[in-house]
C-alpha cells in the first residue's frame, strides 16, 4: 500500500514539475515555450508532414557501411528491428539518380532520355546545349563544394557502399539498441566532444561524477544546447515510438510513458528533465531561423526540386515555398548575430573549434551499432550542420544571382534533404509533448 501510494505521489509531481517549469522564457533567447508550442502544433507540424512525404525528401542516400573512425566497430546489432530496408533502383525517381547536384527542372527537362542523361552526369544532368558560361558556372559550383568547409562528415554518394533509403519505410522509432555500445557513442559526444557544463548531471555513465560548475560563453553554451536538444529529440521519438507488443506477424508500437519519465521526469534526472526538453525547444528555434534565412536561395524561379515528374516537382515546390513563408512569419526568432561577435581573431578561431566539434560529432554516427538508429543520426546530424552552414553564410546568400548558381554559397540534394527531415523530426517531438501532456493528465 505504502509503495503504491509513493509512486502515486511521485507520479502527480512529476505532472506538476512538467507542467509548471516547462513553461516561460527561453534563455539566449527572447521566445517563449507556449508561442512555440502554438505555431508549431497549429502551423508548421501539418505543413512539414506533407512535405516530407514528398518524392524530393523521402529518398535520403546514405552509407551505413562506414568503419567507426575511433574504436573497433564490434557492436552491430542484430535485433530485427535495427536493420534498414535499402530503396531498389527501380523505386527510385530518375531525376534523383541523375546526379548529385541536379535541383534545376528547367535545365534537366531539356534532356529527353536516359541516355543522354548518364552521358551529362558530371555536370549534374545539364543540357550539353548550354552556353559554355552556364557550363562554368556547374562546374565552379561543384568545385566549390568539394572544397567548402562542411560542419558534417558528408558521406561520398558516389561510394559503392551508398544507398538510397526511403524514409517513409524506416521510421525512427524505438529499437532495442541500448547498453554500453549505446552509452559510449552519447558519452562520447559529452565527454569528449561538446562544451559541456561541468556541472550538468550525466544518466548514460554513473560512474562519472559531477564536477564543479563551470561558466561558459553563449557561443559554446549554444554548442552543448543545441546537441542536448537534438539528444532529447532522439529520445522523444524512442518513446513515442515504443515496442509495446511484439504479436503474431505484427508488432504493436506507441507511447511509452514510463519510459518518458524516466528519460525527463526531474526525479529521475536530479532535475536535469527539464533542462533538456528547454534545450529541444532552443534547438528548434536554431533550425527554424535557419531555414527562414536559406528561403531566398529557393525561391529564385529556376531552382527547383527535381525528380523527373513534373506535376510533383512543381507541387513540392509550391508545399516549399508555403512553409518558408510560415517560418518567416514567425516573430520571435533567434538572433545569430550575437554569436562570434567579439574581437575579430578571437570570434574565428571559436567558430572554427565549433565547426571542428560538431564535424567529430557527426563521425561518431559512424559508430553506432544500430543500422536504423545510425540512418536517423547521421540524417540529424547533417540536417543540423546545414542549419549551422546556413546561419554562418548570411553574406553569400544575400548575395545570391538570381538566375544563375552561386559560388558563393550552395546546398546538394543531401543537405536539403537531411535539412528538411531533421527540422521534421524537431517539430514532430514538439508535438509528441503535447501528446505526451495528454496522456500524463489521462493517468493522473
Amino acid at each position: 500500500m505504502c509503495v503504491a501510494l509513493f509512486i502515486f505521489l511521485s507520479f502527480i509531481f512529476f505532472l506538476e514539475l512538467f507542467h509548471c517549469h516547462l513553461t516561460g522564457v527561453l534563455d539566449d533567447c527572447f521566445c517563449d515555450i507556449e508561442s512555440i508550442d502554438v505555431f508549431n502544433n497549429f502551423k508548421i507540424y501539418p505543413r512539414i508532414q506533407k512535405l516530407t512525404e514528398r518524392d524530393y525528401f523521402r529518398y535520403y542516400r546514405v552509407n551505413l557501411n562506414r568503419p567507426c573512425p575511433f574504436w573497433p566497430d564490434d557492436s552491430h546489432c542484430s535485433i530485427k528491428d535495427c536493420q534498414v530496408e535499402p530503396c531498389p533502383e527501380s523505386k527510385i525517381p530518375v531525376g534523383i539518380k541523375s546526379g548529385n547536384y541536379n535541383k534545376y527542372s528547367q535545365v534537366a527537362n531539356d534532356i529527353t532520355d536516359i541516355a543522354d542523361c548518364e552521358q551529362a552526369q558530371d555536370l549534374g544532368a545539364i543540357n550539353s546545349t548550354l552556353s559554355n558560361y552556364t557550363k562554368e558556372a556547374f562546374e565552379d559550383w561543384a568545385r566549390h563544394d568539394d572544397a567548402q568547409d562542411h560542419f558534417c562528415e558528408l558521406d561520398d554518394e558516389t561510394s559503392p557502399d551508398a544507398n538510397y533509403v526511403d524514409l517513409l519505410l524506416n521510421p525512427e522509432r524505438y529499437t532495442g539498441y541500448k547498453g554500453p555500445s549505446a552509452w559510449r557513442v552519447w558519452n562520447s559526444i559529452y565527454e569528449e566532444n561538446c562544451f559541456k557544463p561541468r556541472s550538468v548531471y550525466r544518466p548514460l555513465n554513473p560512474m562519472v561524477p559531477p564536477r564543479g560548475k563551470e561558466c561558459l560563453c553563449l557561443e559554446k553554451r549554444v554548442f552543448y544546447r543545441l546537441i542536448s536538444g537534438l539528444h532529447s529529440s532522439i529520445n522523444i521519438h524512442l518513446c513515442a515510438e515504443y515496442l509495446l507488443d511484439e504479436g503474431w506477424g505484427k508488432s504493436l508500437w506507441g507511447p511509452n510513458v514510463q519510459e518518458f519519465r524516466q528519460r525527463f521526469d526531474p526525479a529521475e534526472t536530479k532535475g536535469e528533465g527539464t533542462r533538456r526538453l528547454k534545450n529541444l525547444y532552443f534547438l528548434y528555434l536554431i533550425e527554424l531561423r535557419a531555414l527562414s534565412k536559406v528561403a531566398p536561395y529557393f525561391e529564385r524561379a529556376f531552382v527547383n526540386l527535381y525528380t523527373g515528374d513534373h506535376q510533383e516537382d512543381r507541387t513540392t515546390k509550391e508545399l516549399l515555398l508555403q512553409f518558408f513563408n510560415d517560418t518567416k512569419a514567425f516573430p520571435m526568432h533567434f538572433d545569430e548575430k550575437s554569436m562570434f561577435a567579439g574581437q575579430k581573431m578571437e570570434a574565428k578561431t571559436l567558430k572554427e573549434e565549433f565547426r571542428l566539434h560538431f564535424k567529430n560529432i557527426s563521425r561518431i554516427m559512424d559508430c553506432v551499432g544500430c543500422s536504423k538508429c545510425r540512418l536517423w543520426g547521421k540524417l540529424q546530424t547533417q540536417g543540423l550542420g546545414t542549419a549551422l552552414k546556413i546561419l554562418f553564410s548570411e553574406k553569400e546568400i544575400k548575395n545570391l544571382p538570381e538566375h544563375s548558381p552561386s559560388k558563393g554559397f550552395q546546398l546538394t540534394r543531401q543537405e536539403i534533404v537531411a535539412l528538411l527531415n531533421g527540422f521534421g523530426r524537431l517539430s514532430t517531438s514538439i508535438h509528441q509533448l503535447h501528446n505526451f501532456r495528454a496522456l500524463l493528465k489521462e493517468k493522473r
